[in-house]
């Protein structure tokens, strides 16, 4: 099952608009037209189905933070997403519209489960109109509530974002002092990591060894340990012509060497839709050009693929000639709002020329009259 489907309604950046997803998405566009905003849409899904409604709007500031500022007279905020079967076939829909009320509370205005075509769920409802308290919580966030769609809720909460900092990978407790669980920025990286069954932690390992040895000089191991005070670490192990001279805890591995490290690791943990900010960071160019290759050698080497999300701005990712043009989509910012633009005609007879992504759809997303800045000082 994937995401084949998402609508925004006054969603942060978006006024209106939606797309269509296929089992691997490219997202481009300029700096602030959304792109982190459209993944956390989807991180949102995740965090009312764990957390529920209201724990979901407050970490984000409430809903007046929350809702676009071209909003007007419509003033909800909705998602709308289909998922649906690996052969593309619909399966299920979700809609959730909610608002805030006198206490800033956010409260649902419509909530709907379709599955191949049937309603499910439809709020609000009889009991909610004798008990308007009911309408503070989603009907996806109560087990008792979602029984009959409770293949969806499990879904949501399988996506998982990453965005792995190597800073805070080196010193997780300089960043928070207790333990943070499933954090996308890996104050507990090193701990999933150790936690993984030591056969499949071993065998990840040895696959991200073989990528560290070509990506990274000298390194010829890489392997898990646990410390004497029960710390877990990552070691490599370098070339060195004194003995032991090149053993490295993962506090003196370089951000890009961390970095790659992460986003393979995060390849193989989990099996729901991942969402990736540009993976490009700290690695050199002749690293990034292959990572849409990695990836899927990755995604074959698994016994179920997963969905996954890649925000970019990297001309070496968008240079892989394995990009179909209906993988990349566009935000298009306006005063109206962002769009979702996927390829039009003429993109896609150009890339079937042999042009690429970052050929063809990668200019359209850069920012106007960017020749002028170096006029600016």
């Amino acid at each position: 099952m994937y995401i084949s489907r998402l609508g925004l309604r006054n969603w942060k950046n978006f006024k209106q608009t939606e797309g269509a997803f296929k089992t691997r998405v490219f997202l481009i566009g300029p700096n602030a037209s959304g792109k982190s905003n459209l993944l956390d849409a989807l991180r949102f899904l995740r965090d009312l189905t764990i957390n529920g409604l209201n724990k979901a709007v407050t970490e984000r500031g409430g809903v007046s933070l929350l809702r676009c500022l071209a909003a007007t007279r419509y003033s909800s905020i909705d998602l709308d997403v289909s998922l649906s079967d690996d052969s593309g076939n619909s399966l299920w829909e979700y809609r959730l519209a909610f608002n805030q009320d006198k206490q800033g509370r956010p409260i649902v205005k419509e909530e709907t489960v379709i599955h191949r075509g049937d309603v499910v769920l439809k709020r609000p409802d009889s009991d909610d109109e004798k008990d308007p308290e009911r309408l503070t919580y989603t009907a996806i966030e109560q087990v008792v509530a979602n029984k009959d769609f409770r293949d969806v809720a499990e879904f949501f909460r399988t996506i998982s974002y990453q965005h792995l900092l190597p800073q805070v990978v080196r010193d997780p407790r300089g960043f928070s002092p207790a333990i943070v669980h499933n954090d996308p920025f890996g104050r507990d990286f090193l701990l999933r990591l150790w936690k993984t069954t030591r056969a499949a932690r071993d065998s990840r390992l040895a696959k991200i060894k073989d990528v560290l040895k070509v990506a990274v000089p000298q390194m010829q191991d890489l392997h898990a340990e646990m410390d004497a005070q029960g710390t877990p670490h990552l070691v490599g192990v370098y070339e060195h012509w004194r003995p032991n001279a090149g053993r490295q805890y993962e506090n003196q591995f370089s951000d890009g060497t961390l970095r790659l490290v992460g986003l393979l690791w995060s390849m193989f943990e989990g099996h729901g839709p991942l969402l990736m900010e540009e993976p490009e960071l700290s690695l050199h160019s002749d690293v990034v050009r292959y990572l849409p290759q990695m990836f899927e050698r990755i995604q074959k080497s698994r016994k179920i693929r997963r969905q996954i999300f890649i925000s970019t701005h990297s001309e070496d990712i968008l240079g892989d000639t394995g990009i179909d043009p209906e993988e990349v989509l566009r935000l298009e910012p306006s005063t109206q709002g962002t769009l979702i633009k996927s390829p039009d005609e003429g993109d896609k007879d150009k890339m079937k020329t042999g042009l690429t992504a970052a050929d063809v759809l990668l200019p359209k997303s850069a920012p106007k009259n960017a020749d002028q800045l170096t006029l600016v000082f």
